[in-house]
């Protein structure tokens, strides 16, 4: 078998014949690992890889396969309602956000409901990962006696002693074994339904020479278990690392090569998570799940709207609240603004949780259309609870909670303000309007601004009882504030 050294980025896979300093495709410096390009033997791979002969489409089944949920309600959101059959799926985050902690969970659900369920663990002992465990075993029984806890009222009627959980348990296996060849024994043996790999960057082929989590072996040992789950009919979480930027560690195809990607983001110190599905064969890549750190583990938080604004100041100015949407979900996030005067010969622009681009053309609009001096200002702008904001119906929120922060004019509280903003001021329309106008009368709002071409077709809005304000243009939204 013929072998030949490489040199390969380990930011994003890239291959050069000589050591170079810069990548030329992700621009990392210093990324460029000698590696020896031998690949797998036709026998290995034998062992590994079903065979299957060619069908005629006509002759597939076209019957719609049921799905396995985890009574999670936030995570079978996530992946469009529950887990199918045969996918792969990879959940990747910061370290100590709460991937594995979410992964065991997940496997103590489906065990509890009699799945077969196969935890290969890399990174920690039996022992320690039975430990874990144990903790969210004892969290799920507390959750009877807690009044605070979110799943009280869902699991008050059930047997949640730890004894009666333990013993629900017995279709769940644990094992520490890093050895892809191992590996797919103990796959075989079992005939698990759901495997859960604690993680890939850990896993190795023998036959490969480069050292676990490299690009070769990261490619190799994904694609091999890939294929194994999809012809076995297996559902397969596979746990991935990310770089010091935030990316997913390893190769741009391990996330080609998986149905799904699951990303898990939210603020180090902050116990709100916020679960998004980058990419989703079997469903929407819109739709997030929230959960809240806890001591026993994450638990779901199944009414966003309310927890993000339950600490939001009043009468103070800068503070405004947007409804963005997140798939078919409508959730009320708070916008706060702060402009101050520049202290250095630069000015500063800072957003957090929102696209710090976009902060800079709402400024200019702002400045040129409306006339406010913000040339000399240092803008701040933050969105509450470590949610990233993506939905440009948030625009007009923020560009009127810069503008109550730099007049000190305070926007009402019982205010909810949506609509996309464009260069000439002009407010456009949204869409889905009907839901985010009912989630703000759900939590008590009074009053929306919203773009006028949306309040002329009505859509959905006819039976609201909020009062609406339809904008054209960002001065007649400031107009109406000021009036009141």
């Amino acid at each position: 078998m013929k072998t030949k050294t490489i040199y390969v980025c380990q930011n994003c896979g890239a291959e050069s014949l000589r050591w170079i300093g810069k990548c030329p495709s992700c621009e990392s410096w210093n990324s460029y690992v000698e590696e020896l390009n031998a690949p797998l033997s036709a026998d290995s791979k034998r062992d590994i890889v079903y065979k299957e002969a060619p069908v005629l489409l006509k002759d597939v089944l076209s019957r719609e396969e049921s799905r396995i949920t985890t009574e999670m309600g936030e995570f079978d959101r996530v992946l469009g309602g529950g887990i199918v059959p045969g996918s792969v799926t990879l959940i990747g985050g910061d370290p100590g956000i709460g991937k594995s902690t979410l992964s065991l969970q997940i496997s103590c659900a489906l065990s509890q409901k009699k799945y077969k369920v196969l935890y290969v663990s890399g990174e920690e002992s039996i022992k320690q990962t039975k430990m874990r465990a144990d903790r969210i075993i004892s969290g799920i029984s507390d959750a009877r006696g807690t009044p605070d806890s979110l799943r009280a009222e869902r699991l008050a009627d059930e047997d949640l002693s730890p004894l009666a959980l333990k013993e629900n348990l017995s279709s769940l296996y644990l094992v520490n074994q890093i050895d892809l060849n191992s590996i797919t024994d103990y796959i075989r043996q079992l005939k698990p339904q759901i495997i859960v790999l604690d993680s890939i960057q850990v896993v190795y082929q023998p036959e490969i020479s480069s050292s676990p989590g490299s690009v070769a072996q990261v490619r190799e040992c994904s694609a091999l278990l890939t294929h194994l789950a999809k012809s076995m009919g297996i559902a397969l979480f596979i746990i991935g690392h990310v770089t010091k930027e935030g990316m997913l560690a390893g190769p741009r195809v391990l996330e080609h090569i998986v149905d799904t990607v699951l990303y898990f983001e939210g603020e180090r110190y902050s116990v709100y998570r916020v679960l998004r599905a980058t990419k989703n064969r079997f469903g929407s890549t819109n739709e997030i799940g929230v959960f809240e750190m806890t001591s026993v583990g994450l638990m779901e938080v199944t009414n966003p709207s309310e927890i993000f604004l339950s600490q939001r100041p009043k009468k103070f100015s800068g503070s405004v609240v947007a409804c963005i949407m997140e798939g078919t979900r409508p959730f009320l996030v708070e916008v706060q603004g702060l402009v101050s005067r520049s202290n250095f010969g630069m000015v500063r622009q800072k957003a957090q949780g929102f696209d710090a681009n976009r902060l800079a053309l709402l400024t200019a609009v702002l400045e040129k259309r409306i006339g406010l001096n913000l040339q000399d200002k240092d803008i701040f702008l933050n969105i509450v609870g470590g949610v990233k904001v993506t939905d440009p119906a948030a625009d007009l929120a923020v560009v009127m909670a810069v503008a109550s922060a730099f007049t000190d004019k305070v926007v009402p509280f019982d205010t909810m303000i949506i609509g996309e903003v464009g260069l000439s001021s002009e407010i456009r329309s949204v869409s889905q309007v009907g839901q985010r106008i009912n989630e703000a009368e759900r939590l008590g709002f009074k009053k929306c601004l919203l773009p006028k071409n949306n309040l002329n077709r009505q859509q959905g809005i006819n039976n609201s009882k909020i009062a609406l304000v339809g904008v054209e243009t960002v001065r007649e939204a400031l107009d109406a504030l000021v009036k009141e």
